[in-house]
């Protein structure tokens, strides 16, 4: 078994790029799922889809196959020339597939170093494929650790320490733009997603009065009265009148059209400033002198300057993520080794117990030597057993290891599927295991 990870992220890939990538609605993600695990060298497949990265986890036993699979289907799906995409993207195989994944859901692979959305995203997309199947146990293992690193890196480092995201980078970028004027200006916020509601949140904070435009009129109404005074809410109809009205906006919504239009523009005497922090963007292309418009990939140089702070941080964080990624491998070849080898044992143990009692109940050997004669099996078997078990935790240490493992369950008949893993927490110490 190995684990891979094909990215088109914001390292290599500019937003026109991703926004070709983006999976418009839950159906498409679904269609591209179960396209993926119903090749049979790919086990279990999850995909992250956010403003900043479309990423492809897969558990396979062909990385080659897998890698030449999933670029066939992106290109497919997106109309991109397949030698296109692989100029866009960036593939990370086992150990390093699972620090990639281990320092995405740390937060120190993100365009905002230490932004706290990221570790919700991954369990949601991770959720999405399990519900739907196309991921399980494999997956769930690589997740569940990376939360656990994750938690770690914002307990042992400030990576975190006064946490920011997309939407606080864009507010803080209109407060550098607008100085002292931004208290008591008003701001017009277009959907009512977690992006909108965090904007609203940062906006409130620094004076600014907030109007909330989205389509679902109850769930805006629902983050207002959170989020208390100084925030109203409006139909998403009434859009044009509140751009043409207010000259700051930030519109974050899910739509996979543009839903601020070049044709709502009407002529004002004063400069808008404008954020389109939405993948696929929301805000069409507008040649205005009186417009700025800033998008995602133009608030980077913001962020770099938040990782440039937090350097130090980033590096201590980093040797987390790797220690994580080793303690993973180490209990992946406990859990993978020892429930086979107890399989087998119970497998010769069962053995032995039916033929002594065939045996015995056809008069073969007296039934007064049934404790020495299952003695004397028992310890011919374990002899027998010794080189196999040996190897097969000697072989864990090599590159196709689980391969070999899932091999013998197959051949044996061994079902792992309910195992504990905490019953096998420990055995990598207990046993002997070593890099």
């Amino acid at each position: 078994m190995y684990y891979q990870v094909i990215s088109f992220n914001y390292k290599k890939c500019d937003l026109s790029q991703r926004e070709r990538l983006v999976f418009k609605n839950d159906d498409e993600k679904r269609m591209f799922l179960n396209k993926l695990v119903d090749f049979d060298f790919i086990h279990e497949a999850f995909m992250l889809n956010t403003c900043n990265r479309v990423e492809i986890v897969t558990s396979n036993k062909d990385g080659f196959a897998t890698y030449h699979t999933i670029l066939g289907l992106v290109s497919e799906y997106s109309g991109i020339n397949f030698y296109e995409l692989k100029e866009m993207m960036y593939r990370v195989d086992d150990g390093d597939a699972i620090k990639h994944i281990f320092s995405v859901v740390s937060s120190l692979d993100s365009i905002v170093v230490g932004e706290s959305q990221i570790t919700g995203q991954v369990k949601d997309a991770f959720k999405f494929s399990y519900n739907n199947k196309s991921a399980g146990r494999k997956l769930n293992r690589v997740v569940s650790y990376a939360m656990k690193c994750a938690a770690e890196v914002r307990n042992k480092t400030e990576i975190s320490k006064n946490p920011i995201s997309i939407a606080s980078v864009a507010v803080t970028q209109a407060k550098e733009i607008l100085q002292d004027s931004i208290a008591g200006i008003t701001a017009v916020v277009v959907g009512a997603g977690e992006m909108g509601a965090l904007t609203a949140k940062h906006l409130l904070k620094i004076g600014a009065d907030v109007i909330l435009l989205s389509r679902n009129i109850e769930k805006a109404e629902a983050i207002a009265k959170e989020l208390g005074e100084n925030i109203k809410v409006d139909v998403f109809d009434n859009l044009p009148k509140y751009i043409n009205r207010y000259r700051l906006l930030f519109s974050a919504t899910s739509s996979p059209e543009t839903v601020v239009k070049k044709e709502m523009l009407e002529g004002c005497d004063f400069k808008r400033l404008w954020f389109d922090i939405a993948i696929p963007r929301d805000i069409d292309p507008i040649n205005d002198e009186m417009i700025t418009i800033y998008r995602i990939d133009d608030l980077q140089h913001i962020s770099n300057t938040n990782h440039a702070l937090r350097q130090e941080q980033s590096l201590l964080a980093e040797e987390i993520v790797n220690q994580y990624r080793d303690e993973f491998y180490r209990w992946l070849k406990a859990l993978s080794i020892e429930p086979v080898i107890k399989g087998m044992r119970e497998e010769v143990n069962a053995a032995i117990e039916q033929e002594l009692q065939r045996a015995i109940n056809k008069g073969f050997v007296p039934s007064e030597l049934e404790v020495n004669l299952r003695k004397m099996a028992n310890s011919m078997f374990k002899r027998f057993l010794h080189t196999p078990t040996f190897n097969m935790r000697k072989s864990s240490h090599e590159k196709d290891g689980l391969n070999k493992i899932e091999a013998i369950e197959s051949i044996f008949e061994i079902d792992t599927q309910d195992i504990d893993p905490k019953l096998y927490k420990e055995d990598q110490h207990a046993k002997g295991y070593s890099e």
